[in-house]
């Protein structure tokens, strides 16, 4: 057993024993690596960019526009509310009070408080204002979304 690939057989073979022998005996498990992927398919894990609530394309472009339209800057218009149109959402609700958190273009719970409020002044939300983007918080959205469409011709 003095070769690298016998070796390889022992370790393995003694990991799995002590990982049995822990799980049965009632002590806690040995933990063992898992070797480091080789492959080139293995992809990074990122958050997700975009969050549109349930917006369409078309109401997303309205809701970008609108907020360009208010000197907030939602980057690019392209239907998709990525992290610098919730910055600018954000940016706006935060200059009428309705949220006090950090513009960091994460739609959290706060972001979606600030969104409720609004919604339920002005587009019929009837809900809790309790930062859960839930059917009637995302109905209000679209009517609000639908309405900045038909404004600017999207």
């Amino acid at each position: 057993m003095s070769s690298p690939r016998n070796w390889r057989r022992a370790a393995a073979a003694t990991a799995v024993a002590a990982v049995a022998f822990g799980t049965f005996a009632g002590t806690s498990t040995v933990a063992v690596a898992a070797p480091a992927p080789t492959s080139s398919t293995a992809a990074p894990i990122t958050a997700q960019a975009v969050e549109n609530l349930g917006l369409t394309v078309r109401q997303a472009k309205g809701v970008q526009h609108r907020s360009r339209a208010f000197g907030y800057n939602p980057g690019t218009i392209d239907g998709y509310l990525g992290t610098n149109s919730w910055k600018a959402i954000q940016s706006s609700l935060k200059e009428h009070g309705r949220y006090s958190g950090a513009i960091d273009g994460i739609v959290g719970p706060e972001t979606i408080k600030g969104l409720q409020s609004a919604m339920k002044e002005f587009w019929g939300y009837t809900g809790a204002i309790d930062g859960i983007a839930g059917e009637g918080t995302r109905a209000a959205f679209a009517r609000y979304g639908s309405w900045c469409a038909d404004l600017y011709g999207y």
